[in-house]
């Protein structure tokens, strides 16, 4: 087979992203005598950094820095693990209990990732989504009960550029008083519902948070039809279990950290 070249652009990118994580951010100069390539290609790769949302130059002292973005890097690969070995049997004993399909998702981006879904075991199932299909996160209950949930830091990078998006399933993040107001909301009843339209049918979601201390690891939820299971139904019957399943998986993740994390009293309400 025939070698591919590497693209040299994307290599510069990863170069810069190497010497902002070994510092406590570093200036255009900083970053030149690093990786060696002229200053106008550092401050292009920089500036491209910052519009995706990764880098921040900060006015104080002109350095750039990583922002918090740069974590779901990593944690996207941890998470297909976890979710892999630890919360798919907890989700399959939860689907095959309210018999509706339960899907687990995580932070992509401004998007969620759907990691592990029980669409293939739910007869219930009208639409199927595999592993890696991405919703947005202020049309979907998935991405706003994390978007509610996440660290205050994090949240607002991510209506910053939410607000920037020019798709429609964004809209909400240009009307930062409505947002605000929804989120606490949700935050304070630890779940947020959706509707979508299925053709002449509706489907609801419920989801919950996965958080462990002040991370939030992922969201949970369950789809079902709206002419077969109304709002107030959905939170009575599906809530407890799905808030039971959110701990269980924040469990088996917790004792797979290091100490520090084993330590710490669980929590008893996600």
């Amino acid at each position: 087979m025939e070698s591919t070249r590497p693209i040299r652009a994307l290599m510069r990118g990863l170069d810069a992203l190497t010497v902002l994580n070994l510092r406590d951010g570093a200036t255009v100069s900083e970053i030149v005598h690093e990786v060696g390539l002229p200053r106008t290609t550092v401050y292009r790769i920089l500036e491209t950094l910052c519009n995706a949302g990764f880098v921040h130059r900060d006015a104080a002292d002109e350095r750039y820095r990583l922002t918090i973005l740069v974590r779901g890097l990593s944690d996207g690969f941890d998470d297909e693990a976890w979710v892999t070995q630890s919360a798919k049997p907890v989700m399959v004993a939860l689907s095959r209990e309210i018999v509706w399909p339960v899907a687990i998702a995580t932070l992509s981006g401004t998007r969620m990732m759907v990691r592990e879904t029980t669409d293939h075991i739910s007869p219930l199932t009208t639409e199927r989504y595999s592993a890696g299909y991405r919703a947005p996160l202020l049309s979907t209950a998935t991405g706003r009960v994390y978007l509610a949930h996440c660290p205050v830091a994090q949240q607002e990078k991510l209506i910053e550029l939410l607000a920037k998006s020019p798709l429609e399933e964004d809209r909400l993040a240009r009307s930062g008083t409505e947002l605000h107001r929804l989120l606490r909301e949700i935050r304070s009843q630890g779940y947020a519902t959706g509707t979508r339209r299925r053709g002449v049918t509706e489907e609801h979601t419920l989801s919950v948070p996965i958080a462990l201390d002040d991370r939030m690891l992922a969201a949970l939820t369950v789809r079902f039809a709206a002419a077969a299971v109304g709002p107030d139904e959905a939170v009575r019957r599906f809530l407890p279990r799905l808030r039971v399943c959110a701990v269980e998986i924040r469990s088996l993740f917790a004792a797979q950290q290091p100490d520090a994390h084993r330590n710490k009293a669980p929590q008893t309400a996600v």
